[in-house]
């Protein structure tokens, strides 16, 4: 049994254990009656199968409703409550997934989450056997409580009952998270006093900061429920202009994936090309060259072997093996299979074509900003970054400097005015906590204390 469908039994399984049915969605009802049962259903899992034991956190599960007057679309979530001894004053941060319609889990499992799976790669596998999950001690658990949630539609086990539902992009699919969230936090009032965060990597990085514009505006309307917010973070993020990928060139010419001849190339014949679509026959072949030879390592961590991913960070799907759907479940409603990432048969609209004003305007109200970068990820470079970031033209309030762990460079930061720090993270990927989760920690641990790093 291949490691990709091992995951696949064990998230079913993990599912199965999960008692998140908000309705029979094989009874019809009415609108009224949908939202009434959403907003109040969730359950505390106290198990998950490949676990051994009870969980030493608290974890929450449950669905929200979005837009039941129209298309029935729900929100499916994992709530794990601050393993620091005071959830009730630990800042609380709803965590976003990036990628093409991604699930959440991918940030539970790989990246924030209080739990890894153990994939056991030293031995054989007998069919149907399931990894084994682990207890992650760099879980952002440590100092926050965090709902992750599946977004948009169509994400993991979030669903609309009718099809138009998954007719979603970035603005409306953010507009749903700030329904989602009021109606989660008045479902749970005990935290509507905390310190409030919202986070995300990859293309999430894109929706984080128009959705902390949103939810600020509503708070200076009075829109209630008032939630407390702090500010926000953004790892390696789309941000929706060319710099994003255009940076890419000068950071594979600087770790050495491409020669001095090809970099000055493009440099040369590139200027004014959209990369993406070169119009320029000589530019058209470097880029087709540099692809090749970036094509060598895996884009997200240039010093790991080159991987197939379910999706690129712009969206587009690659081709990869369908997994078997598998029987229908009465809590699965019109979901009728679980993938990391969708096949890329449900559309999806980009809208929001730069967020770079939306960086500004919530940092200009005086909500504080982390923005950070694995500095081997060849996807999002860090260059590209942090140029955005210099853009804004805020003033700088402490230089470019290392920060550290264990007395050692961890990476490097630097801090603006408007409460804004850019870092990055040695031996970063595209997704930081992957592979560097006791650097990450560290850092998310000094920021959200408001802590220099």
């Amino acid at each position: 049994m291949s490691p990709r469908l091992r995951l696949h039994h064990l998230l079913l399984s993990i599912l199965s254990a999960l008692p998140t049915c908000p309705l029979d969605h094989s009874t019809p009802t009415s609108a009224a009656a949908a939202a009434a049962a959403t907003a109040s259903h969730h359950h505390v899992v106290t198990t998950l199968p490949g676990y051994d034991g009870k969980l030493p956190f608290r974890l929450e599960t449950g669905y929200v409703a979005v837009d039941e007057e129209e298309h029935g679309a729900e929100l499916f979530y994992y709530f794990v409550e601050s393993e620091s001894g005071d959830p009730r004053r630990d800042p609380l941060l709803l965590w976003l997934t990036g990628g093409a319609r991604c699930s959440v889990l991918s940030g539970v499992f790989f990246e924030v989450g209080p739990v890894r799976l153990a994939l056991e790669h030293h031995r054989p596998y007998d069919a149907g056997e399931l990894p084994r999950l682990r207890y992650h001690p760099h879980g952002w658990t440590k100092a926050a409580s965090v709902l992750f949630v599946d977004s948009p539609v169509g994400a993991g086990w979030s669903f609309s009952r009718h099809p138009d539902g998954y007719l979603v992009g970035d603005v409306s699919a953010s507009l749903q998270l700030k329904h989602f969230l009021a109606k989660w936090i008045s479902d749970h009032p005990e935290y509507l006093a905390n310190p409030f965060y919202i986070g995300g990597d990859s293309y999430a990085g894109k929706i984080v900061p128009f959705l902390a514009q949103k939810i600020s505006e509503d708070i200076e309307a009075g829109v209630r429920p008032i939630v407390d917010l702090k500010g926000y973070l953004v790892g390696n993020p789309v941000t929706g202009e060319s710099i994003d990928f255009d940076s890419r060139v000068p950071y594979a010419h600087g770790v050495g994936i491409i020669s001095d001849q090809l970099y000055e190339t493009i440099m040369e014949h590139c200027q004014g090309e959209d990369y993406s679509n070169p119009k320029n026959a000589i530019c058209r072949q470097a880029l087709d060259r540099f692809n090749e030879l970036l094509g060598e390592s895996s884009g997200g961590h240039i010093l790991y072997n080159y991987c197939i991913y379910d999706s690129d960070i712009d969206g587009s799907i690659q081709e990869k093996p369908k997994i078997p759907p598998f029987p229908p479940r009465e809590c699965i409603g019109s979901v009728d299979e679980w993938l990391r990432c969708h096949n890329g048969d449900l559309p999806y609209s980009m809208d929001i074509k730069s967020n770079i004003k939306f960086h500004h305007n919530v940092t200009t109200k005086g909500y504080r900003a982390l923005v950070y970068s694995g500095d081997h990820d060849a996807m999002i470079p860090f260059l590209g970054t942090q140029a955005w970031v210099r853009s804004l033209n805020f003033s700088v309030v402490d230089d470019w400097r290392a920060w550290h762990v264990d007395g050692q460079s961890a990476g490097f930061t630097i801090t603006y005015m408007n409460n804004m720090t850019f870092a990055t993270v040695k031996g970063g990927s595209h997704t930081v906590p992957e592979f560097e989760p006791e650097r990450s920690l560290a850092m998310f641990k000094r920021w959200i204390s408001n802590e220099p790093l």
